[in-house]
């Protein structure tokens, strides 16, 4: 019975000694690779990993910290320059949070390139570039942890949003100062005024309905295009895709757009409106009727034929949408 009760409490403290050392061994791992990350940090706001630096401190564990981290393609054969714009937003948001006071190693920044790391973009079945992924400290990424970059851009403050949402780390995105915007506000005020001067005897285009008219129908347009939303949200210009090369230029998702996207409804927009200004030109001017047939013909062109371009991205981007024309 002795026997017995010494043997119980001999692997009692063998197993409560092997727990101890391996929990040991845990928290100094962690700590070592806090450390690291921190060492990193300290450098740069944005830590670039290779394959065998996103395994060690982001995949595997034992890990206290949380990773958001970018995967990109920057080297310049890829051609993606949406990736770029991305990194930039991303260095914003990275460094308003490294040069914090609130800043601790709660959350870390890094960026994975497709040239560095190409075997973690398969691993994580991933063919589009740029991509944003939250890694928590502890468990799987959840569906939730992939930044919906077409619906929400890649602005620094929509994504500062995303990480408060996954970290509960708020973050006061802080820009370098910009003067680009009030030097190019101040030159085209000195601009008016320079020609408001010289013209000071003359104003009467002041008072030119056409004038005001070309204003007012440049202003409808740009808007109707979607630049509002493109200042709000900040998407990517175009996509890329890393593994084939193809370049998108119109959004698949009626959620969302492209800016190029904007550009060319703005394009068909105004090649109808020209349309239309040319019909009314046929029907109303003083013109020979050979000038005018000509004038008419043209118009009616314009309209069929960027009306017809416009509804066939209405069709591709709203599923279902049930009209078309000629070649939409």
């Amino acid at each position: 019975m002795l026997g017995r009760l010494c043997f119980c409490l001999s692997a009692l403290f063998f197993f409560y000694d092997h727990s101890a050392s391996a929990q040991g061994k845990k928290e100094t791992l962690m700590s070592e690779k806090l450390t690291q990350m921190m060492d990193w940090t300290a450098k740069r706001s944005v830590i670039r990993l290779n394959a065998e630096k996103f395994h060690r401190f982001v995949k595997a564990p034992p890990r206290n910290y949380s990773v958001v981290v970018m995967f990109t393609a920057l080297q310049p054969q890829r051609q993606c320059g949406v990736c770029k714009q991305a990194d930039e937003e991303f260095q914003v948001l990275a460094n308003s949070w490294r040069y914090s006071s609130a800043f601790t190693n709660k959350v870390f920044f890094a960026s994975v390139d497709f040239d560095e790391g190409s075997d973690v973009f398969q691993m994580l079945n991933m063919n589009s570039a740029p991509t944003f992924l939250h890694f928590p400290p502890r468990g799987k990424p959840r569906r939730s942890d992939s930044y919906e970059l077409q619906v929400r851009g890649f602005a620094a403050e929509q994504l500062a949003r995303w990480v408060a949402d996954r970290t509960d780390v708020q973050i006061r995105v802080i820009r370098p100062p910009n003067y680009a915007g009030p030097l190019l506000l101040g030159f085209l005020l000195a601009v008016i005024g320079g020609l408001a001067y010289l013209r000071r005897n003359n104003l009467e285009f002041l008072f030119n309905k056409n004038v005001w008219a070309f204003s007012g129908l440049c202003f409808a347009l740009i808007m109707t295009s979607g630049q509002m939303w493109n200042h709000i949200r900040g998407p990517p210009y175009a996509h890329k895709n890393p593994s084939t090369g193809q370049v998108s230029y119109i959004h698949g998702s009626s959620q969302a757009q492209f800016v190029a996207e904007t550009h060319i409804v703005l394009l068909f927009n105004g090649a109808i409106t020209v349309g239309m200004v040319l019909l009314c030109e046929a029907a109303t001017s003083d013109m020979e009727i050979g000038k005018r047939k000509i004038v008419c013909v043209a118009g009616i062109g314009l309209v069929i034929l960027f009306f017809s371009w416009l509804l066939s991205i209405f069709r591709a981007k709203y599923h279902g949408y049930p009209y078309s024309f000629l070649m939409s």
